[in-house]
């Protein structure tokens, strides 16, 4: 969350929720939406470690708020996180360690284990079509975001399909 924010407040400062409802409006309802507390509690971590400074801004008829702004350090985080590339292969996958384990147990059948797997990513898949079905035309991010999130899955069915073969084959 930290980054994220970070960019949110590189076009110009915002408060908190301002902040919340970007995001929100950004990424639209496929993606975990935080919830305010968070957002604050991270806004109060970035300031202390200089990356943001915050300025309370007086209102007549409700609280102050504090309004916060990007600092040179932060724009210089943001940057770092832009070079970054993502380089994440799914070699540590908890699914895959329960059907390495599984016949060492005896609990539980692998190829039980991957129709049930399977089961949840078509679950999953159906979620995120109506998702996609619901969400605002216009918001072509959130739309990628759900679109890559059901190509995620189709190469984990796919993978499963190859693990089933496989197994199969052993027998």
């Amino acid at each position: 969350m930290r980054l994220p924010l970070l960019a949110l407040l590189a076009r110009g400062p915002a408060h908190g929720y301002e902040l919340k409802q970007d995001l929100e409006q950004l990424l639209g309802s496929a993606y975990p939406q935080p919830n305010v507390g968070q957002i604050y509690v991270t806004l109060g971590r970035l300031e202390k470690s200089g990356l943001i400074e915050g300025e309370d801004v007086e209102q007549s008829s409700r609280p102050n708020k504090k309004v916060y702004h990007l600092t040179d350090a932060g724009r210089e985080a943001l940057h770092a996180w832009f070079e970054e590339t993502e380089d994440e292969p799914r070699v540590r996958d908890e699914f895959f360690m329960k059907l390495a384990l599984a016949p060492q147990t005896g609990l539980t059948d692998q190829i039980a284990l991957i129709n049930r797997q399977r089961r949840q990513y078509l679950n999953t898949m159906r979620n995120l079509s109506k998702l996609a079905a619901a969400e605002n035309r216009d918001n072509r991010i959130a739309h990628l975001l759900i679109e890559g999130a059901m190509l995620h899955l189709q190469a984990d069915l796919d993978w499963l399909e190859r693990c089933q073969e496989e197994l199969e084959e052993l027998e």
